[in-house]
């Protein structure tokens, strides 16, 4: 079976939690998800009266990942769900918007798991198992953490990225980094998670994650599978992905590790001299799905894809719409197979006599046309001539009149 699905909650979705992105992964048609735990801050407090004798899996409102006892040589931490907090214990609690308790995240993976959608968790993206920045025992700590809420998820992966080289022999490196990630297995071991860790290929040279690094740490540690990034691997190996026979040469070398199933991510890429610059949509990169499609319609194998594109559900959709195509173009067009004896002749249709011209109905008469009535037309009265102007009598001109002379007085 072959699943898609984004890294992460759907860019489209008008809400931002986990309930959210499962439901519209879900109406988007895909059938995969992988959870994304990027930070893993931490809240501390002393356990209360009613935290006593409960385990971090029943305290509602928090999710708690790590308690600490204070014992005689000092403080023992664990992190699982089978022990009872006792008095005076501290609990510490990850600051994170996934969910509430682990209640919500039981009540998630059912819901995820009445939609078929199988999910995946991813930890934090800086990690250093090579102890190279001296964050190895932190690194560690996020993987297990991030083993607590896969598990309650009913999740079947949890991703890691290996950390870099740094001044160490590469083959020094990967031996830490084999050491601690069995150290990490087994802590999932004591606290009876379910979960496989998953070691994702890397897209830089100085970064440990090769496909044959991964190929041995999987065939060192026991629980430890590849997750096969085609970006990361196009990028490291400069461009190599292009023809199904490439994609055919990676599912054949990591058959043997990847135990049934085959964990990938894929993505449009920009990169030079063997390192990714930058993930990109997949119309935009040199990295192209078809090959990887035709490959998968002639060798079918249990395979899910993570979006890690920019647009993210976008490109899922657009990775199973080329499947789609692929599959429509070879099924539409089936391999004739050459025929073991004579072929037999075609049917020979039989000759139909011609029907008979049906008859033609006598053409009629062209009836006349009868002249339209004339409207009357009324008398027109002539136009009378205008009326001559009468010349006008010249005004004689007024006389002056005689100036009055003032009255004498008497």
């Amino acid at each position: 079976m072959i699943r898609f699905g984004p890294s992460g909650i759907p860019l489209s979705c008008k809400g931002r939690t986990l309930r959210d992105g499962i439901e519209d992964v879900h109406n988007l048609g895909l059938t995969a998800m992988e959870v994304q735990l990027v930070r893993v801050n931490l809240n501390e407090r002393f356990a209360s009266e009613e935290d006593v004798g409960h385990t971090i899996r029943e305290i509602p409102g928090e999710l708690i990942v790590r308690v600490g006892r204070p014992e005689d040589h000092g403080t023992m931490f664990f992190s699982d769900f089978q022990r009872a907090i006792d008095r005076g214990d501290i609990l510490y609690s990850l600051a994170s918007g996934i969910a509430h308790d682990y209640a919500e995240l039981e009540e998630l993976g059912e819901i995820a798991r009445e939609l078929d959608i199988e999910l995946t968790l991813h930890a934090p993206y800086y990690m250093d198992f090579a102890d190279v920045d001296g964050l190895a025992a932190k690194s560690m700590d996020s993987a297990v953490w991030g083993g607590l809420l896969a598990h309650a998820l009913q999740a079947r992966l949890v991703v890691t990225h290996l950390g870099r080289y740094g001044d160490l022999d590469r083959q020094l490196a990967l031996e830490r980094v084999k050491d601690n990630l069995a150290a990490v297995r087994e802590r999932f071991k004591a606290a009876r998670l379910s979960p496989w860790i998953g070691a994702e290929a890397s897209g830089l040279q100085e970064v440990v994650g090769g496909l044959d690094e991964l190929l041995w740490l999987a065939k060192q540690v026991k629980g430890v599978v590849p997750v096969l990034n085609f970006a990361h691997l196009h990028a490291r190996e400069g461009g190599l992905l292009r023809r199904p026979e490439d994609f055919q040469a990676v599912f054949e070398k990591a058959e043997k590790a990847a135990d049934g199933h085959f964990h990938a991510h894929f993505s449009g890429v920009e990169h030079a001299g063997g390192n990714e610059i930058r993930y990109t949509p997949i119309k935009k990169g040199d990295l192209r799905f078809e090959p990887l499609a035709e490959y998968l319609l002639t060798s079918p194998v249990d395979l899910t894809v993570i979006s890690s594109s920019p647009l993210l559900e976008h490109d899922a959709m657009y990775m199973r719409v080329i499947l789609d195509r692929v599959v429509a173009k070879k099924v539409g067009k089936p391999e004739i197979p050459e025929p073991i004896i004579e072929p037999v002749p075609k049917p020979v249709k039989p000759v139909v006599a011609p029907r008979p011209a049906a008859k033609k109905a006598p053409a009629r008469k062209p009836t006349k046309k009868r002249p339209a009535a004339k409207r009357p037309t009324k008398k027109r009265t002539p136009k009378r001539a205008p009326r001559k102007k009468r010349a006008s009598a010249k005004r004689r001109p007024a006389r002056p009149r005689a100036k009055r002379s003032p009255k004498r007085s008497s």
